[in-house]
């Protein structure tokens, strides 16, 4: 099973993006690290120039580097990013988070992201015609719909990958919820979302935790984590799982699954480890047990079959 680190889905300052990368790279026992931007496109310019030297790194530690596009294109830049994206990458893996890449890589072999709604077999099928080698699962999805889909991938000639850390993304808007929070226009944001480097916490009327926001996206409050439920993604034949990046310790994130994946600790360990990280937000496995999202179903068996509700 392979370890991924998904793109960082926040608006982190160059240094901070860079050096992250950097540590990733020389410290983190992954296979497979995405960069680029996902959720907005005004972000591109300040990491473009550090971009060079973070995938040179990260190829040189015999990561594989993998290029994410724009998750929601509304306009003729961003058709322009999203090309000139596939276009750098020539060879290298594109991901694909919105279906406007595809025409760019035609034929070319990619992955396809958490953004695209991969929710049947025949989607994973015409995807595979289409040269894409592993599909990542939208989080949503729960147990036995990844053990259906994992198997209509090897048929069709491909992988499955599946998040297991991270908050998780729910939607994208052509509205800037941060910029509106601040006052300001979409236009004029002034890069507020910068301010929070996990996203902005939501609270209902009653005061109660419920969402995330990071510029146009709707996340979850709650951290996806399935730490207990690797043995289960293992025994169906999943090729890899996915952790989101978020400002905490990624390195010990990254050790604590793969040392998940290769059956070194046990989940109890891993819990353990990870509730030391002390997340501002809780953890959550509930689509995967067909459960509300924002659930926590405790005590896991490895080796069983997951719960569908």
């Amino acid at each position: 099973m392979k370890i991924t680190l998904g793109p960082v889905l926040f608006n982190w300052p160059a240094e901070k993006w860079r050096d992250y990368h950097f540590r990733i790279a020389d410290e983190a026992d992954v296979d497979i690290v995405h960069v680029g931007e996902v959720v907005c496109a005004k972000r591109m310019p300040f990491f473009e120039n550090v971009l060079p030297e973070v995938v040179e790194r990260l190829a040189a530690a015999g990561k594989e580097v993998v290029f994410s596009t724009l998750a929601l294109v509304m306009n003729r830049a961003e058709r322009k990013a999203v090309a000139a994206v596939c276009e750098m990458a020539e060879e290298a893996l594109v991901e694909v988070n919105d279906i406007s890449a595809l025409p760019h890589i035609e034929g070319r072999p990619h992955v396809i992201g958490p953004f695209v709604n991969t929710y049947n077999e025949m989607t994973l099928a015409w995807f595979a015609r289409k040269g894409a080698l592993r599909a990542c699962l939208p989080p949503e999805l729960g147990g036995e719909a990844v053990r259906t889909l994992t198997s209509a991938a090897r048929a069709a000639g491909m992988g499955t990958e599946v998040l297991v850390f991270g908050r998780m993304p729910l939607a994208l808007s052509a509205r800037c919820y941060h910029a509106r929070a601040h006052n300001l226009p979409k236009d004029g944001c002034q890069f507020v979302c910068e301010k929070d480097h996990d996203g902005m916490d939501l609270k209902t009327l009653d005061g109660e935790a419920f969402l995330a926001v990071n510029g146009i996206q709707t996340m979850s409050h709650a951290c996806l984590n399935l730490a207990g439920e690797i043995g289960a993604l293992k025994e169906m034949g999943v090729e890899a799982v996915r952790l989101s990046p978020h400002d905490c310790d990624m390195v010990e994130v990254a050790t604590i699954f793969r040392g998940l994946a290769g059956k070194k600790i046990g989940t109890d360990e891993a819990m353990a480890r990870l509730a030391d990280l002390n997340l501002p937000f809780p953890f959550a496995n509930g689509y995967f047990h067909g459960k509300p999202g924002a659930e926590w179903i405790d005590r896991l068996v490895e080796s069983a079959a997951p719960v569908t509700g």
